[in-house]
This record gives C-alpha cells, sequence and structure tokens, in this order.
C-alpha cells in the first residue's frame, strides 16, 4: 500500500479539466483547418470560374464571413491556449472575439430581412462591446 498514491479530488479535476482542453484545442484547429481549406476552395473556384470578373457582392459576403469566421476560430484557440497556460481567461481577448463575431454577423446581415428593432439591438450590442474594449484597454 506504500506505492500507492491517492489522486486528491483538485489533482483530478485538474487533470479532467487539461485533459478536456487538449481536446477542445484539437476540435477548434481541426475546424479551423477545415473552414480554411474551404475558403481556398472557394476562392479558387470564383477565380477558374471567372478569372476577369469580380464576384457578385453576395458572393463576396460570404466570401468575407469565412475569413472572420476562420478569425474567429483563430482567437478561440488563443483563448484555450492562454486558459491552459494561465488558468485564466483574458477579457480582452473574449472582447476581440465577440467584436469580430458581430461585425462578421453585420457584414453578412441581409437588412431587408431583419427587422428594425433587431438593427438597433446589434448597434446596441455594438456600442457596448466597444465600451468595455475601450475602457478595458484605458484602465
Amino acid at each position: 500500500m506504500r506505492g500507492i498514491k491517492i489522486l486528491s479530488l483538485d489533482k483530478l479535476t485538474e487533470l479532467f479539466e487539461q485533459g478536456i482542453i487538449i481536446v477542445l484545442t484539437v476540435m477548434m484547429s481541426a475546424l479551423v483547418l477545415i473552414t480554411t481549406i474551404e475558403l481556398g476552395v472557394l476562392i479558387v473556384q470564383d477565380f477558374v470560374a471567372s478569372p476577369i470578373s469580380m464576384p457578385s457582392e453576395n458572393h463576396l459576403l460570404e466570401l468575407f464571413g469565412f475569413f472572420l469566421l476562420v478569425l474567429i476560430g483563430l482567437e478561440l484557440l488563443n483563448t484555450l491556449k492562454t486558459y491552459a497556460s494561465e488558468h485564466a481567461i483574458h477579457a480582452e481577448v473574449v472582447l476581440s472575439v465577440a467584436l469580430i463575431a458581430i461585425a462578421r454577423k453585420v457584414i453578412i446581415l441581409d437588412i431587408d430581412e431583419v427587422s428594425s428593432l433587431t438593427l438597433i439591438g446589434i448597434g446596441v450590442i455594438i456600442l457596448a462591446l466597444c465600451s468595455g474594449y475601450y475602457f478595458f484597454k484605458k484602465g
């Protein structure tokens, strides 16, 4: 019995947490890679289909949405990496992910199909996030 060590509940919880972070990091990395490949395929298809003319406005917005989706994934990977090393989530990273996500939403938004109240809500969210980011950087 002297050679057997009993792991404390804290140690087991920490090991479990580290395992989950590793699994999430692998899955997020795969998702970012797949999305990046999909974006590359879409761009190459557009260029091959029509090398001289520009894609339609809707298709460009779709491409920008994919691009911002990759950026969101990279920011989330950065958040996971920071949490794994420091066991803390930095507010600046969370705010930047939220700003990128709302920017993506605004870019792909079809204004004709959205109510004015929804647009006001999105505007309020943008103001709140920008204010939070400003005060965080200032402080």
